[in-house]
Parts: C-alpha cells; structure tokens; sequence
C-alpha cells in the first residue's frame, strides 16, 4: 500500500518540490481552508443558528480542510486502487482532525470543537459519525470538487505566480497574531476547566 501511494505521489506530482509546485499547493490549500470555513459555519447556521463559529485564524480559513484535502490529493492518483483511496478519505482527515485538536488543546488549554457527548469518540478531538462523514465529503472531493478546482487554477496560474507569495505571508502573519491572541486568552483561562468557545 506504501509503494502504491508514493508511485502514485511521484506519478502524478513529480514537480511538487519546485516553485510551481509550491504555488499550487498553497493554492489548493488556499481554496479548500475557505470552503472549510463555509462548511463549518454553514452547518453552525443550520444547527445552532449562528454562522460565525470561533475560528483560531482571524481570516475566513480553516487550515485542516487545507491540509487534508491536499495530503489526499497528492497521496492518489487516477490508478490508485478504489478501496485504498476510501480507507485515505477515512483515515487523513481523521487523523488532522485529531492532532489538530490534541495541539490546540495542548498549546492552549482551549477546545474549538468537543465530541465527547458524540458516541465513539476519542478524547473528545473525533467521533466516527463524523469521520464517516469526512470520509463521504473527502470521496466527493477527490473525484468532483477537485477536477474543478484544478481546472479553475490552470486559467488563473498566470496571475497567481505573482500574488502566491504574498498569500504564504498572509497566512504566516495570521498565523502569528492568533498565537498571540490565543496565547494572551490563556492568562484568563483556568486550566483545569477546559472549554469549547460557544460555552
């Protein structure tokens, strides 16, 4: 399975480590950690009535819906065999789920999402009625919602080699301040009482 996947990374991306790889990567990352963004409060809106759920950045992005769609897009290829690709949707985005959680939590004493009262769940950080669903939705995205993505990059790669750049920054910069607005919320926080910010 190990062989199959890096065939298929060195098969279908075999400039990933060179400046236009880097460009598309960061814009794959891009797209999707806004359509994470839209996901996540859209289902907040439809469920809780709010559509502005806490974000840990301060832009309109959700870096884990950047990170797994891209692992899984670069870990497959159109001959990667279909069962492997489903057990890839399964188990990627759960596991960015979880580490994601376990370091918010660790780094900041802070839950930005609980599935403890959600059966089957793991510390809290995942539940397989969820990592089911990530499975269907990241499935859906490899064989519709990227073929779109991709085509919408090549009209526009032109024009994104000079902007790229300055995108990567933004994230950096975002990234930083929301360390530090995090880190200073930690000061008024009691560690052994450990919250999810809609509480």
């Amino acid at each position: 399975m190990i062989i199959s996947l890096l065939n298929g990374f060195e098969f279908q991306h075999p400039n990933i480590l060179n400046m236009e790889g880097a460009a598309a990567v960061l814009f794959y990352f891009t797209v999707y950690s806004f359509l994470g963004w839209l996901l996540e409060n859209s289902y907040s809106f439809f469920t809780k009535k709010e559509f502005f759920k806490p974000n840990f950045l301060f832009g309109p992005f959700k870096p884990m819906y950047g990170f797994a769609p891209v692992l899984l897009v670069y870990l497959t290829s159109p001959d990667t065999h279909l069962v492997i690709v489903l057990l890839l949707c399964l188990f990627i985005p759960t596991i960015v789920e979880y580490v994601t959680g376990a370091m918010l939590l660790k780094l900041f004493q802070w839950k930005w999402w609980d599935y403890s009262e959600t059966s089957m769940q793991l510390h809290g950080h995942i539940c397989l009625p969820f990592s089911t669903c990530w499975m269907v939705l990241s499935f859906l995205c490899l064989k519709w919602v990227h073929p779109m993505i991709a085509s919408m990059y090549e009209g526009i790669e032109l024009y994104w080699a000079w902007i790229w750049g300055a995108v990567g920054l933004y994230f950096l910069a975002d990234l930083a301040l929301a360390i530090r607005k995090h880190s200073l919320h930690d000061l008024d926080r009691v560690p052994d009482t450990l919250k999810t910010p809609s509480d």
